[in-house]
């Protein structure tokens, strides 16, 4: 129960790895308030929670107004805000030659203003109350360009910077800011690629570990950037890609001899 009676504010908590996230801290104690777009989505999983500890808000992190509304809300109802996950995101497939302007412009209002506007909103609370943690989720992709990603590279990129800034900003007003910048995941947008002929297979064979990660994965490490035991990281972008960012992207020189000899 390390996160007893702590509030937590965790966007797009209505499904994958947000949901992951919201299970794992209402499990172990805190009070979970569930922003996300889906009220059907975000009211149904937070009575699966069970009442008292779960909380649904409807917000779309794309509108300074809504978010500064949600931030504003959770700390008049529940006297204080210790930790906020910035997770809600959404993906984009086209290069920047051919990206629809309105698309470019949705993915970097939600995957990029989205994480600002939620610190925007809490970061003056948890100054005032002298403590808060603020978690960010970028990506893999935030890390390196991928092909086909334009806008999803450049908005999880500037999480990535934006996430050191805010650290160190904020350190001395005992707040602390990292980031996970996951893999693929097994969610509804890496789903997607399954109709796509052979790309399950290539995006796995680009992952040292073979496979996509479980979202629990990703919200077990969120977790413990924002407890106790990393009370002196602050500024990190934590990858937990399976070992992906960690590859040069150079062929598996030692399979290809093994096949051959085996051929």
């Amino acid at each position: 129960m390390r996160f007893r009676d702590k509030v937590v504010v965790i966007t797009g908590g209505g499904s994958g790895i947000g949901a992951a996230t919201a299970r794992r801290f209402h499990q172990l104690g805190a009070i979970v308030v569930i922003a996300d777009r889906s009220e059907e989505r975000g009211t149904n999983f937070a009575a699966e929670l069970g009442a008292g500890r779960a909380h649904y808000r409807c917000v779309d992190v794309a509108d300074w107004a809504q978010v500064e509304g949600l931030i504003q809300d959770v700390h008049a109802t529940f006297g204080g805000l210790d930790i906020l996950v910035n997770n809600a995101g959404i993906g984009s497939l086209a290069t920047t030659a051919d990206i629809v302007i309105e698309e470019w412009q949705r993915v970097i209002d939600v995957d990029l203003n989205g994480v600002f506007y939620g610190c925007r909103a809490a970061l003056p609370i948890m100054r005032a109350q002298g403590h808060g943690v603020i978690v960010n989720t970028a990506s893999a992709s935030g890390l390196a360009g991928d092909y086909g990603f334009a806008a999803y590279n450049a908005a999880k990129g500037a999480v990535v910077n934006f996430t050191r800034a805010a650290a160190v900003d904020h350190a001395a007003d005992g707040i602390r800011v990292n980031a996970v910048c996951p893999g693929p995941v097994g969610t509804a947008i890496m789903k997607s690629i399954e109709g796509i002929p052979g790309a399950v297979e290539a995006w796995q064979e680009r992952v040292p570990m073979g496979r996509f990660a479980e979202p629990e994965e990703i919200a077990g490490v969120i977790a413990f950037l924002a407890s106790d035991d990393a009370s002196f990281m602050t500024g990190a972008n934590v990858a937990v890609d399976g070992g992906l960012t960690a590859h040069s992207g150079q062929p598996n020189l030692p399979r290809i001899l093994a096949q051959a000899r085996l051929a």
